[in-house]
């Protein structure tokens, strides 16, 4: 497919229809990216256990990759709106497979922690500019729907990889099964390096904190903050929480089911954002959000669980990509590595507030009132996105 080609900064192709080839090449590309980005963080623990390190060391790599992420996102925005993000993408996707393959010759935690540092710098690049490059491929008047099929990418990685990687593990012992997620990352490079993108440079690259942060995105990133606290409170919690509720089998099922039904939820509601405007689609789903953590806080059979993982597809679930589309319809097209930026940036000290915080709510007030609590920032997001509202029919109407 073609490389770099001549155009006028900020053109668009003018896409008909969403499953283009462009489309599909990119999808897939991050598709096997994210697939092998969870099968690597679902060994991480059991790897590190097996090489009789302490338990302690499992929290401190988290940290290391958090931390390094979050610093590299600030350079990756600038960087992004400067050079051509296809290459970037190939770039970064190979720089995953090298710190993949890294682990499986790692001896000392010393190297284990140098390769964790180098995929916590890469994968700033790897979604954001896997999600640049999907934008121009989308049809204006499908936007949500197109970014909401893209976001499925990062749900079939989130279903599929800790279970494929665990069954490598049982098959080939930990070193070959990360030399063979390290080959697969190489396929998703090279399907990233097959991705037709035009570009041209306008600017030098210039670091600072404007060309990093893009204030035009702070109203969708807030809101996306918002739903990373409350969603990381289920993924850290929710296994020692059903246990304690007497399930004690199958709770797995709960996250399975959560992508499973995310594959409608997520196309349907930018479906509806596309028709009816993003304010009257993401309060409610809020809301159904907000049914989800109730139902948990007093579940204490599977099906309870299982009730809960619909409410929470249909609602925060499918909430995230609609955000994100928002973010994207508010900002001119040189500035959508800083916006993309922004969002990743939020998304993360979301993550990180929200599995500190609610083991906090959990000392303190016990697992039932940490869930009711978290119904909370749900209510505060609803309401900034109400009192919003004018902000976010502005874009709609502009971007239209």
């Amino acid at each position: 497919m073609s490389d770099e080609m001549d155009m006028e900064p900020g053109a668009i192709t003018g896409p008909t229809k969403i499953w283009n080839p462009e489309f599909f090449s990119v999808l897939l590309a991050n598709a096997v990216m994210n697939l092998c980005q969870y099968m690597t963080s679902a060994l991480m623990p059991k790897y590190i256990d097996a090489m009789g390190m302490s338990p302690a060391m499992i929290g401190i790599l988290a940290s290391v990759f958090v931390f390094t992420l979050i610093i590299a996102r600030f350079f990756a925005g600038p960087i992004m709106d400067t050079y051509n993000k296809k290459h970037l993408a190939t770039t970064a996707i190979i720089g995953l497979s090298l710190a993949y393959a890294g682990y499986a010759i790692s001896l000392t935690v010393g190297m284990i922690v140098v390769f964790r540092l180098i995929q916590g710098a890469v994968m700033a690049f790897g979604n954001a500019c896997c999600l640049a490059l999907v934008i121009d491929t989308i049809p204006k008047d499908k936007y949500a729907s197109g970014i909401g099929y893209f976001s499925l990418g990062m749900v079939i990685g989130q279903s599929l990889g800790p279970m494929v990687g665990l069954e490598l593990v049982g098959l080939f012992g930990f070193k070959t099964s990360y030399l063979i997620i390290a080959g697969t990352s190489l396929l998703a490079a090279f399907l990233a390096s097959r991705i037709k993108h035009k570009f041209t440079r306008v600017k030098k690259l210039k670091i600072n904190f404007r060309n990093a942060i893009a204030k035009e995105a702070l109203f969708p990133s807030i809101l996306l903050a918002l739903l990373y606290l409350v969603s990381t409170s289920i993924t850290t919690f929710l296994i020692v929480y059903s246990e304690k509720q007497g399930v004690t089998r199958n709770i797995g099922l709960y996250f399975t089911v959560n992508a499973l039904v995310m594959l409608m939820t997520r196309p349907l509601s930018g479906k509806l954002a596309d028709k009816y405007g993003f304010v009257r689609v993401f309060i409610p789903s809020l809301l159904l959000g907000i049914v989800a953590f109730i139902i948990i806080s007093f579940a204490n059979t599977l099906w309870m669980f299982i009730v809960a993982s619909i409410f929470a597809s249909f609602g925060f679930g499918a909430c995230t990509p609609l955000a994100v589309s928002q973010t994207m319809k508010g900002i001119v097209y040189e500035r959508q590595g800083a916006a993309i930026s922004t969002n990743s940036i939020f998304m993360d000290l979301g993550s990180f507030a929200g599995s500190n915080l609610a083991g906090i709510l959990i000392q303190l007030f016990g697992y039932h009132v940490m869930w009711i609590l978290m119904i909370v920032p749900l209510i505060l997001a609803a309401g900034i996105t109400f009192y919003s509202r004018d902000f976010f029919k502005r874009v709609d109407e502009n971007f239209g």
